[in-house]
């Protein structure tokens, strides 16, 4: 069973560029939420929402209503490509920070305008803690509890029983929760 419009994947898969515009205009919310969650900067999500949609035009034609939602299958090749980026920006660190001087250049994540600096920084303290999750436990929580899907929906786009997402995101809740309890608290005056 789909949830997008037939004629709306088929204009899609045949090129039809207001179709395709529909089509990004009413998940593109959704993908960019998911981008911004693994990447945790806007300008960065920004940039992997547009490679995953980039993806998904050139692979429209291997989804199949047989196998699931739209929506589902968007969300799994939008999680599997983000886990992917996140993998390959966290290798790129760790090779800048054995460089001092591409490590100096670096700006400081406290560096902006005072505006917004104590959401900010809740905001980084749940960003790193979430980063520091294990991925399997990470990707539930990003999903489920971020994303908005049910525990079937994570089970169809993980590819795992819906035992399994409920097991991980208690898991996941209670890890976060800990960490983030752990954190050390930042003052602001």
């Amino acid at each position: 069973m789909s949830d997008i419009a037939p004629d709306l994947l088929r204009r899609c898969r045949e090129g039809d560029q207001a179709a395709w515009r529909d089509l990004v205009s009413e998940h593109g919310r959704k993908v960019f939420n998911l981008a911004y969650r693994f990447m945790g900067r806007a300008d960065e999500a920004e940039d992997v929402t547009q490679e995953i949609f980039v993806k998904v035009y050139r692979s429209l034609d291997r989804y199949r209503e047989s196998e699931g939602t739209f929506a589902a299958w968007l969300m799994t090749v939008a999680r599997n490509h983000a886990i992917d980026r996140y993998r390959r920006r966290r290798d790129d660190r760790v090779h800048v920070a054995d460089d001092p001087v591409a490590m100096a250049a670096v700006p400081s994540p406290e560096e902006g305008p005072l505006e917004g600096l104590e959401r900010e920084e809740r905001a980084q303290l749940v960003h790193r803690g979430l980063r520091s999750l294990p991925p399997a436990l990470r990707e539930t929580v990003v999903l489920c509890d971020l994303q908005g899907l049910s525990h079937e929906e994570a089970a169809s786009s993980l590819g795992i029983p819906v035992g399994t997402v409920k097991s991980r995101l208690n898991r996941g809740r209670l890890e976060l929760a800990r960490r983030l309890l752990a954190a050390p608290a930042r003052r602001t005056s």
